[in-house]
């Protein structure tokens, strides 16, 4: 595909190439906004979902409205990827992660094209305004156990890219707490890591804490079910805590099932506010810290030239 900056489609994924079953259901309305801004920390703009699916400018736009300042959106294979660093190009809103998903990694690796691919993400990752790699990580709920050397291999490669080019990490990890940890040990984590959509308890929160990695939080955290979250939520360092949509996935209470978007950030910060028993707008100036100390800021990175890189070869 063509994903130049003056040449970027409304959407190039659609929710139900991923999910069985017809999503015709009607975005909620939007939360009462922030006196004080935050960063949604991990969202999918590439998605169409919903009986009227946005475009990147209408989620940037709604998001802007309830107090939510920008995105980092993420990759999840090269065409997401380039798609990504080439958004971020042209909307100072945006900044971009790139990587292949740890449940496209063993796939690809079949294929004989996993070294190709991880060669795309390396020459993304040194993009003006690509400021993570990600997602990746390990993810051992769809990976069969013959296939999991495949995705450590790539997600090793991952973790050197980002230090390569001194950019944060941000990890997928389902199932797998404690091999991701082991390979973060092993390898050696990028300064800035962050395990986003953190699905831990309080016991992987302490090991988050001990190494200086951040835990994002999904609308997941506002689930009446989700008390282990909540109580690692209240184990992390405040220093060491964001927020997240996921979008277009884990939309927060009280909206769960319907579609997500960056604009539903303040139900989860006023969850998480709620949880720490902490004035919201202490809260979300806390998190806007964190994600400028993760990722700098926004306004603040160059703009450049992209090159042959964002357009495919």
């Amino acid at each position: 595909m063509s994903a130049g900056p003056g040449d970027l489609p409304a959407h190039i994924r659609a929710r139900g190439d991923l999910e069985a079953g017809d999503r015709k259901v009607s975005y909620p309305p939007a939360p009462h906004p922030l006196q004080v801004g935050v960063y949604d920390n991990h969202a999918h703009l590439e998605f169409a979902d919903g009986d009227n699916p946005m475009d990147y400018t209408e989620h940037l736009d709604r998001a802007g409205s309830v107090g939510v300042m920008g995105v980092i959106q993420v990759g999840t294979d090269v065409e997401t990827s380039r798609w990504s660093a080439a958004l971020a190009h042209r909307e100072p809103r945006v900044l971009a992660a790139v990587a292949i998903h740890p449940n496209e990694a063993p796939l690809l690796h079949q294929a004989g094209e996993l070294d190709d691919a991880l060669a795309v993400i390396d020459e993304l990752a040194a993009m003006p305004r690509v400021v993570a790699v990600g997602e990746t990580g390990l993810d051992f709920f769809r990976t069969p156990e013959e296939l999991q050397g495949a995705q450590k291999d790539a997600f090793r490669a991952h973790i050197e890219i980002a230090k390569k080019h001194g950019i944060a990490l941000q990890i997928h990890d389902r199932d797998a707490h404690d091999q991701v940890v082991e390979v973060l040990l092993e390898v050696g984590a990028p300064e800035k890591t962050v395990f986003h959509c953190f699905s831990g308890d309080a016991e992987l929160a302490e090991v988050l804490s001990a190494e200086g990695w951040y835990a994002s939080f999904a609308g997941t955290v506002t689930f009446k079910n989700s008390e282990g979250l909540r109580e690692a939520l209240k184990v992390m360092p405040r220093s060491q805590i964001l927020v997240e949509t996921d979008t277009p996935f884990l939309t927060p209470v009280p909206s769960r099932g319907k579609p997500n978007s960056p604009y539903m950030i303040p139900f989860t910060v006023r969850s998480m506010a709620d949880t720490l028993k902490m004035d919201e707008n202490l809260l979300a100036a806390q998190l806007t810290d964190n994600t400028i100390d993760v990722y700098g800021r926004f306004d603040d990175q160059p703009l450049g030239e992209l090159g042959s890189v964002l357009r495919g070869r």
